[in-house]
């Protein structure tokens, strides 16, 4: 695993190579914020925008997703992986908006998490997106990256690699830097084909190396 040093030396510059890295979900407002990031499990944020650039207008609020029946929803969002669920898990989200909290989205993860549908890390995208809550959320991205880096260890769980990140990052850069390794993870550190041989932090990844080994081996 890299030193307190070396990780610094890597969230530099990924911060050099991806200054404006922001969340890619198109919203307007916390409750579309929810409704996307739930819609984007397991499945590419540019699809979700494709979907909800028409889910949003027309559907405003809470009570507009629960006065149609749950098979036109499903239409709606059918193009996106595991829409049935999806669907099912958005009216009763919206339900329970309604019912337990004023119709409104709430500001911390622990309020967050207990809406149907949201994890870990849906909440700490929102919380952090939304409300400007310090918070690393660790999709895909961000544990592929650590682990090839050797920012946590590969046996690490998602919660482990999130709670390793939160020791070695300062939590003024916890939010900044979620969204920075998630596009070095996007458009750099790709799961299947990884720019390795112009990656400027080659020399500190072993799992880097590795790969260029295999190449002109």
């Amino acid at each position: 695993m890299l030193n307190k040093t070396q990780i610094r030396y890597c969230l530099d510059t990924i911060a050099d190579m991806y200054p404006d890295a922001h969340c890619e979900l198109i919203h307007d407002n916390p409750f579309e914020l929810v409704i996307a990031v739930l819609l984007s499990a397991q499945c590419t944020d540019a699809l979700v925008n494709k979907v909800t650039k028409d889910l949003f207008k027309k559907y405003k609020t809470p009570e507009d997703y629960l006065a149609v029946p749950l098979e036109e929803l499903q239409e709606d969002i059918r193009s996106i992986g595991l829409f049935r669920n999806k669907a099912k898990n958005i009216q009763k989200l919206c339900r329970m908006l309604i019912e337990e909290m004023n119709g409104e989205v709430p500001r911390t993860q622990d309020e967050l998490v207990k809406l149907p549908g949201v994890g870990r890390k849906t909440a700490n995208v929102v919380a952090s997106v939304a409300f400007g809550v310090p918070a690393i959320a660790v999709d895909t991205h961000v544990e592929r990256v650590s682990k090839r880096l050797g920012f946590c260890r590969w046996k690490d769980s998602v919660t482990e690699v999130e709670e390793t990140l939160m020791r070695k990052i300062p939590k003024e850069e916890w939010s900044v830097t979620h969204h920075r390794l998630i596009f070095f993870g996007r458009y750099h550190c790709k799961a299947q084909s990884p720019q390795c041989e112009i990656c400027p932090l080659l020399d500190l990844c072993r799992e880097g190396q590795k790969r260029m080994k295999k190449r002109t081996g």
